[in-house]
């Protein structure tokens, strides 16, 4: 093929007569000199492309390759085509119209589009005769990726980001399934991932193999093609065998929430405690997600009485994961009884304990900062801390007691995350009084309460002493606020203006003057 032709009439022709005389599509993908780098047959209805050796994988270059095939009922271009198309960026696919006499016929014709604000990915090209295919391809494919560049460098934001698609299934009602969006959402930027784009389904259960079906699956393809994401993150819990049906279709990461979650706790974690307990979590989760990329074994040294099919790739890796986990869990079992002597040389002291808890983003740690005059780190994002910090708290009357700051609640909190922060959250076991920090300019406060209330149960702590604690009351007024901490007999403060805590220190003191500590 000479470098200047998209394709040429004497090569539709032999193609046209292989394809005809075997009853099969038959096609060739060619590099940009014109050279052959792949032949392939098919079945009477489909051609499957082989991988590709060589992958450009940046995003403004396409393959440097193209496809011409057959299709012996004179159809044009199929979606598969136009899906190969986006999916490997080759530069220019051919179908050609296989006529009843074995000849060709018409070309049909693709190409990609540079990525605009329509969002489609390719342009179909007017069928023509292959003999009257005239594009001077060399030309025309240099202008294209010139432009596909250019569109690039203002489309992609942070070219090392992760750049995901957020998928949420419910059948919640609409307020509900805004608050899950906003919240998954924040959950996302929290982990530094640029979201592009938020796919919702509303049905009664996932899908059992595709958690929103095939087809949903294959939409959600393109879309990630067409906004260069490079990463799926699903408000649902996904089995391995999931994950891998959605990745072999998308051909991208997938990810879940509790990894999602776990991600961020790997990336607070400051102390050695809370690295252990983020890894424990982590090795729990990914245990049963370990799966073997290939079917050979891998052997043993060898000699006699040890020649044999010998461990499995995939059996070394679960084996080193256990030994890690067996490890941490010492480690962390040392960590547990190290916190109990310190509960103990505390109760000895006979110090009353509080502990701030939660949903996340609410203010714990800034209100601990307010009481305690400590400088704890805050920030507007969901688990900005993770490592529960403990300070002493003196009241007017120059009595004191240990104020311990934990990390936030959230909905559906993992399981693998509550077992490893079990030692964390035996704190709150030990503690005479919880503060229950809720954030009243939330619009979905309720929801928040009724969570924290979910989790509390679970924990065995629901009839632990608790005082609700109202905070931003600066955002909502005096009257709002006010309303609310009488509905449930809390307290309503702002933790950026101290002299709105006179009220919550007096509340707490009583608490411990009328009970002994």
């Amino acid at each position: 093929m000479p470098p200047d032709a998209a394709l040429t009439h004497e090569l539709c022709t032999e193609l046209c007569r292989i394809s005809f005389e075997a009853g099969v599509q038959v096609g060739v993908i060619l590099n940009r000199l014109g050279g052959v780098e792949y032949v392939m047959a098919g079945t009477a209805t489909g051609i499957s492309i082989p991988p590709l050796e060589r992958m450009r994988t940046h995003p403004g270059r396409l393959q440097g390759l193209r496809l011409i095939h057959t299709h012996l009922d004179g159809s044009p271009l199929s979606f598969e085509d136009l899906t190969d198309l986006a999916k490997l960026r080759l530069d220019l696919v051919y179908a050609v119209e296989v006529r009843p006499d074995g000849g060709p016929g018409l070309a049909y014709g693709a190409h990609l589009l540079p990525r605009g604000e329509d969002g489609r990915l390719w342009k179909l090209m007017e069928p023509v005769p292959t003999h009257r295919v005239g594009m001077p391809f060399d030309e025309f494919i240099s202008s294209l990726e010139d432009e596909i560049n250019r569109t690039q460098d203002t489309l992609v934001k942070g070219a090392h980001e992760d750049r995901a698609i957020l998928v949420v299934v419910s059948a919640a009602p609409a307020d509900e399934l805004q608050d899950m969006i906003h919240e998954f959402r924040a959950l996302a930027e929290a982990a530094s991932i640029t979201v592009v784009d938020v796919v919702v389904q509303r049905r009664p259960k996932p899908d059992p193999r595709y958690v929103i079906g095939k087809g949903k699956v294959n939409e959600l393809s393109l879309r990630a093609l067409a906004s260069d994401a490079n990463l799926l993150v699903f408000d649902h819990e996904l089995t391995p065998s999931q994950a891998r049906s959605i990745t072999e279709i998308t051909d991208i990461r997938v990810i879940d929430r509790t990894q999602l979650i776990l991600d961020i706790f790997a990336r607070r974690a400051r102390s050695r405690e809370g690295k252990i307990q983020v890894e424990l979590a982590q090795l729990r989760y990914n245990m049963s997600r370990l799966v073997g990329k290939n079917p050979f074994l891998s052997r043993l040294a060898g000699g006699i009485g040890t020649r044999g099919p010998g461990e499995t790739k995939l059996e070394i890796d679960r084996r080193r994961a256990k030994e890690r986990m067996d490890r941490l869990e010492r480690e962390a079992g040392r960590i547990a009884l190290k916190r109990r002597l310190t509960r103990a040389r505390r109760s000895r002291q006979r110090l009353p304990v509080i502990s701030i808890i939660g949903y996340t983003n609410t203010g714990k740690s800034t209100l601990l900062n307010a009481l305690t005059n400590s400088g704890v780190l805050t920030a507007d994002m969901p688990f900005a801390t993770l490592d529960p910090s403990s300070k002493r708290l003196r009241f007017p009357r120059d009595t004191e007691a240990i104020i311990t700051d934990t990390v936030g609640f959230i909905r559906d909190l993992p399981s693998d995350l509550r077992a490893a922060f079990r030692a964390t959250l035996e704190e709150l076991e030990d503690a005479q009084l919880l503060l229950e920090v809720i954030d009243l300019s939330d619009p979905n406060i309720e929801r928040r309460i009724e969570a924290v209330e979910e989790i509390l149960r679970e924990l065995g702590l629901a009839k632990k002493p608790r005082l609700k604690v109202f905070n931003k009351a600066d955002r909502v007024g005096e009257q709002a606020a006010a309303q609310w901490a009488s509905r449930y007999g809390g307290v309503a403060v702002s933790a950026l203006d101290r002299s709105s805590l006179r009220p919550l220190i007096e509340r707490v003191e009583a608490c411990f003057l009328d009970t002994p500590a």
